[in-house]
Parts: C-alpha cells; sequence; structure tokens
C-alpha cells in the first residue's frame, strides 16, 4: 500500500465540505445505484432474512450507532450474524483467552468470532450483512463508497485524521475493503481512509466499486 502513501495529496475542501458539482454528482450517482439495484437486492433481503430467523434466536437486523459526517451520530443497519448475547460471550471469551484479548485489541475483529452464526458466517464471508445499509444511503447518512462508519471506542485509533473522517459520509465500500479488510492492521486502515478523502475522484470511486466485485468474490480478509 505504499503507492497510496507516496501520491501527493491534493485539494479536497470543495467536495469534502458537501459544496460544488463533485459533491452533487456522487449524491446523484449514489441514488442512482441504490435505485437500480433495488428490485435485485429485494429478494435477497427476504431470503436472508428467513434464513437468519430459521437458525438462530432474535431480530434479523441488527442496528448500531456510528460516526459519521460532522461528527454527528447515525444508526447504521445491517443483518444480524451473531448470536443475541453476543456481548456476554466476546467478554466471556476475552477474559479466558488472552490471544484472543490481544487479536481484539489491534484489530476490533477475531479471524475465529465466537459470537457468529452460522448464517453471519455466509453472510459475512460474502458481505451481504451491510446490504441493509442501502436504507443509511438513502437517507443520506452513508455514501456508497467512503470511510467506513466507526464506534465511539474508535474514535481514538483515528487520532487527528478523526477531524478529516468527519468531514464525509461513510461508505458501505471503500479502500479498506478492497485491499485486504480485516486481514490489515488497524492503523492501515486510517491510512487508507485518510488517502480516500484526500485523493478522492469520480475514478477513484469507480475503481473502488469494480475492485469490490472481486473482493466480495474472492471472501479475502472477510470474517
Amino acid at each position: 500500500m505504499s503507492t497510496f502513501q507516496q501520491t501527493p495529496i491534493r485539494e479536497f475542501s470543495a467536495w469534502a465540505g458537501g459544496r460544488g458539482g463533485a459533491y452533487r454528482w456522487k449524491r446523484a450517482v449514489d441514488l442512482g445505484l441504490i435505485i437500480a439495484t433495488a428490485a435485485l437486492a429485494l429478494p435477497f433481503v427476504i431470503l436472508i432474512g428467513a434464513a437468519i430467523k430459521l437458525t438462530s434466536a432474535g431480530p434479523v437486523f441488527y442496528r448500531q450507532v456510528r460516526y459519521g459526517r460532522d461528527g454527528a451520530t447515525f444508526t447504521a443497519w445491517k443483518f444480524r450474524t451473531m448470536v443475541r448475547n453476543a456481548s456476554e460471550v466476546l467478554a466471556r471469551h476475552l477474559e479466558r483467552n488472552p490471544a484472543l484479548r490481544q487479536e481484539w485489541d489491534r484489530s476490533h475483529k477475531l479471524r475465529h468470532d465466537p459470537r457468529v452464526t452460522a448464517a453471519g458466517r455466509v453472510l459475512r464471508r460474502t458481505s451481504l450483512d451491510e446490504l441493509p445499509q442501502i436504507w443509511n444511503v438513502l437517507r443520506g447518512e452513508m455514501s456508497v463508497v467512503g470511510p467506513r462508519p466507526i464506534v465511539a471506542d474508535e474514535i481514538a485509533l483515528y487520532g487527528e485524521a478523526y477531524e478529516l473522517y468527519t468531514r464525509v459520509r461513510p461508505g458501505i465500500t471503500g479502500l479498506w475493503q478492497v485491499s485486504g479488510r480485516n486481514d490489515l492492521p488497524y492503523e492501515k486502515r486510517v491510512q487508507l481512509d485518510t488517502y480516500y478523502i484526500r485523493n478522492w475522484s469520480p475514478w477513484l470511486d469507480l475503481y473502488i466499486l469494480a475492485r469490490t466485485v472481486a473482493a466480495v468474490l474472492m471472501a479475502r480478509g472477510a470474517y
């Protein structure tokens, strides 16, 4: 990923600040993509919802407060991929296993997460658990492409880059997802988000969208 670090930083304030044709273009593309794929997505929503209900107790959808543009909070939606008492399960496993604690502290992810259900593993491998976030895009809380939405505990991990992060809408997909995803250390994720914001262009979004298809098919770093 050294190529990203060597690329000169260019002006980004016009689009990141919500002004100008670039910002309107990005929003129009978001809405166009969601509307164009809504009919295709509906059968998947129904089938996935049925699979979740049949294989584990609990609701179909999972919602979590995330931080987005201007530091505002919003409710991000996903298909539920974990057991209903996920917090308690995680706490027990981290307490009993120091190696898992170290893995969690490094990336807030676990390769073999004890909380994930059988259906959840499939959804995560295929990234279909993110499908409900099209609702967040329609509401203007997220974009199709952008930095990943973060939770409160992650703000400190972004450090000085958090102010930059709050200038844009977070995305369903982004450079992190197509560059290794959970296989990358957290600091690399921050670097990729920072690069994207500072170097955004319509062509970069198209590149990420094309890479997203390959990343989903290969399921690299998805767990």
